[in-house]
């Protein structure tokens, strides 16, 4: 791949251009500067700016300078969404977004070196200007009629809500964020999803109009599974990549989930593997689906990319020992609290009987059954056989004082919570 248009395009990274022809040789002639927005509407990145992380990840790796604008300004408006208005964020709460948002970009791109990327805040050239000069500076450029052509504008239009002049204004909000970083950095491109496409162009519109020159986007696919569900939702919640919002645990599950025909698409976006290795993978998913190579590698990949290796080894081992394999002693306290947390379980002082933990865990459902289990070697302890029907927790049963790992049979798993 002698362009980095067709590496992008090839892991499915790529779903509309301004204009293809004019991006491709400019990325040619290089370096471009390009820049992608992330509005604090949330404490956390998401799903969906991850894709945008990794597109700005192999531009920068490929030569191209970098920016990483964090909307303290938009994040204040919100940009329209399709069904109904945003409830807006206080000046606090964005801030405090902003902040967080600023460290989670850090592990993504290089900002030292000899082309290091920019973080900056689109509240920094905004705050100052007044409404006035706002409307004549930059609103005399946009035509209400394009305007209200837009998909989410137009739908909002059709709803019964309709939309506020706040949200209305977004995209020239937008559109001047393009402006700065052009007459800024000469930065000449701009990615984002294929949803945003209408709140992209608007700064190409403004650009063109105010300085008189061609400047491109370029948007991400909507990536969605087999049953055309958007991806980045599990059980009904967003994937963040914040620790304290998505464990690091259930991030790698998130992804050691997908289902096998969906992996070599996932690797391709989310991970830094070849051709070679994604089709050997592909392979494995198809002819060998019980190893889980594809989800393992792909699981294994995104969460140190988010998380760091630490994590993902912290995780792996957890996941080894929810199957009976691992040591749970090596577990850190926090995976440890992150692993159980979905498992069914009770709370049990030390000294309390296994039989009756078994009880209360409902792993048996009586004590002499529980007596029978433990007789026909059927339960373990943190992985480890218990056949005395007497046998009883003491405190080194509890992993970390905490928690003790109770098993029947060989799928069969609760957490018995230590009590004082």
């Amino acid at each position: 791949m002698t362009n980095i248009l067709d590496e992008l395009q090839w892991r499915g990274l790529v779903a509309q251009t301004t204009d293809e022809a004019a991006l491709r040789q400019a990325l040619d002639d290089g370096p471009v500067t390009v820049y992608c927005g992330f509005d604090p509407t949330a404490p956390s990145l998401h799903f969906g700016n991850l894709v945008q992380l990794v597109v700005l990840r192999h531009l920068q790796r490929a030569g191209h300078r970098v920016i990483c604008l964090v909307g303290g300004s938009t994040g204040l408006i919100g940009d329209p969404r399709p069904t109904s208005e945003r409830v807006l964020k206080t000046k606090d709460e964005a801030a405090a977004n902003v902040a967080r948002i600023q460290q989670l970009v850090g592990p993504f791109l290089e900002f030292s070196g000899d082309n290091p990327a920019l973080l900056v805040n689109n509240l920094d050239w905004t705050a100052p200007l007044s409404a006035l000069d706002f409307l004549r500076d930059v609103g005399q450029h946009f035509r209400v009629n394009q305007m209200i052509r837009k998909d989410a504008i137009a739908a909002r239009l059709e709803s019964q809500e309709g939309i506020s002049y706040t949200e209305f204004s977004y995209q020239l909000l937008q559109g001047l964020d393009y402006l700065h970083l052009y007459r800024e950095y000469g930065c000449t491109l701009q990615t984002g999803g294929q949803d945003q496409w209408g709140n992209l162009t608007a700064g190409v519109d403004l650009i063109h109009r105010v300085e008189g020159a061609s400047v491109q986007v370029m948007t991400t696919p909507l990536l969605t599974d087999e049953s055309g569900n958007k991806y980045g939702k599990s059980e009904g919640n967003a994937v963040w990549l914040s620790a304290d919002m998505t464990s690091p645990y259930a991030f790698y599950q998130y992804w050691i989930n997908v289902a096998d025909g969906e992996t070599g698409k996932l690797l391709r976006v989310f991970t830094d593997r070849t051709p070679e290795e994604i089709a050997a993978l592909e392979t494995s998913a198809r002819e060998q689906p019980h190893l889980r190579e594809a989800q393992r590698a792909l699981a294994g990949d995104v969460t140190t990319l988010v998380h760091g290796a630490t994590a993902t080894e912290q995780v792996e081992a957890a996941s080894q020992v929810l199957f009976g394999r691992g040591d749970p002693h090596a577990l850190d306290a926090q995976t440890l609290r992150d692993a159980t947390a979905e498992l069914p379980g009770a709370e049990a002082a030390s000294g309390t009987a296994v039989v009756d933990a078994l009880v209360a865990t409902g792993l048996a459902a009586s004590r002499g059954a529980a007596r029978r289990l433990l007789a026909d070697g059927g339960v373990s302890v943190n992985n480890a056989k218990v056949a005395d029907p007497d046998a009883v927790l003491a405190d080194a049963d509890f992993l970390r004082d905490e928690v003790a790992l109770l098993r029947r049979g060989r799928k069969s798993l609760a957490a018995l919570r230590k009590t004082s």
